[in-house]
């Protein structure tokens, strides 16, 4: 399940940054799972940016 809201996204995307940083030795079978939901994390932040830009973009033209 993904979370659909940007702030969800956004900490997640923090906290698998920090865990990444933090690690000194890389369990490579769970660093593969992290970089999995990192990827589906920043597709949805970035999906809910685009939005967002596109409507601010509409708002423009309409005014």
């Amino acid at each position: 399940m993904s979370a659909k809201n940007y702030k969800e996204n956004y900490q997640k995307l923090k906290k698998i940054a920090e865990t990444m940083r933090d690690t000194k030795e890389p369990d490579i079978d769970h660093l593969v799972s992290m970089v999995g939901e990192a990827t589906q994390a920043y597709k949805n932040c970035q999906a809910r940016i685009d939005a967002v830009e596109k409507a601010l973009g509409q708002k423009t033209i309409k005014d």
